[in-house]
């Protein structure tokens, strides 16, 4: 099973170039970065973890400057977004920044995908909450759309339509992989089996209850069972818990980093090892 991790990269933790080279050195299998462009100070989304918004998530870097970065200094380090909030960007732009970055580091880049559930931010980018779930399908599409190998049309829903077009790089498989995160249930489980390659689910909790239904809705849209990757997000490790994730069928989990400067990562890294 692959050991990746997930941090919140900010202007007052540990580099990601620092962070990079120390995971490829004790042999971590990915890094995966979260995205928030900016937090309104009149939110009145809750935090889900529930109490007051950890200071981490105002000065979140942008992840695809800091994964160019870690591409640039490893050679077998996975990249990943956990997760990119694709109702936010322009998706030809979006299309664009993951053929390049999945392009130049030789096809090693994730794209993981969320919905959100910070409300004032979303409306800062024209946001509609209420059909934020469609506009992000139809921005999937239309990015398939740009990385097909031939010149594809798509007709967006939501303001954005292209005529078939050039647009180059392409991924370095012809599309990177594709999770989507996010909480159980029918709606989530059709989209995953509709326009990804599995499901993020966070801390990983319950999942010997909800593979089974997640399984069902992927078989019954025709994809082949062992084509489907469950990728718990954001793990607090024992060895237990990734002994049982094993015996679910993961071949990846994403252990969770503390935002801290440069000796409290390695520390906790250095503890991590031993499930490397």
């Amino acid at each position: 099973m692959r050991i990746s991790t997930t941090i919140f990269l900010t202007d007052e933790t540990i580099t990601p170039v620092r962070l990079a080279r120390a995971l490829e050195e004790r042999g971590f299998g990915g890094l995966y970065l979260p995205e928030h462009t900016h937090i309104p100070l009149s939110r009145e989304s809750p935090y889900p973890a529930g109490g007051p918004l950890p200071r981490e998530y105002a000065r979140t870097l942008d992840p695809f400057v800091a994964l160019a970065q870690v591409a640039a200094v490893t050679e077998h380090l996975r990249l990943g977004t956990g997760i990119t909030l694709v109702a936010q960007h322009d998706p030809i732009d979006l299309a664009k920044q993951i053929a390049t970055l999945d392009h130049l580091s030789g096809g090693r880049f994730t794209l993981g995908v969320g919905l959100g559930w910070n409300r004032e931010e979303a409306a800062g980018h024209g946001v509609d909450w209420s059909t934020r779930r469609s506009l992000v399908s139809d921005r999937l599409d239309l990015m398939r759309a740009l990385w097909a190998p031939d010149p594809t049309a798509h007709e967006g829903r939501f303001g954005h339509s292209i005529g078939p077009s050039e647009a180059w790089p392409k991924p370095a498989g012809g599309a990177p992989r594709i999770l989507i995160g996010g909480a159980a249930g029918p709606r989530l489980f059709a989209e995953i089996a509709a326009r990804a390659d599995g499901w993020l689910p966070i801390g990983g909790s319950g999942l010997a209850e909800t593979l089974p239904v997640l399984r069902t809705a992927w078989e019954e849209a025709g994809r082949d069972p062992k084509a489907l990757q469950v990728v718990p997000y954001a793990v607090h490790p024992s060895p237990g818990k990734l002994a049982r994730y094993a015996e679910l069928g993961c071949e990846e989990v994403i252990l969770q980093l503390p935002p801290g400067d440069e000796g409290t990562v390695l520390g906790v890294l250095d503890d991590y090892v031993q499930y490397v």
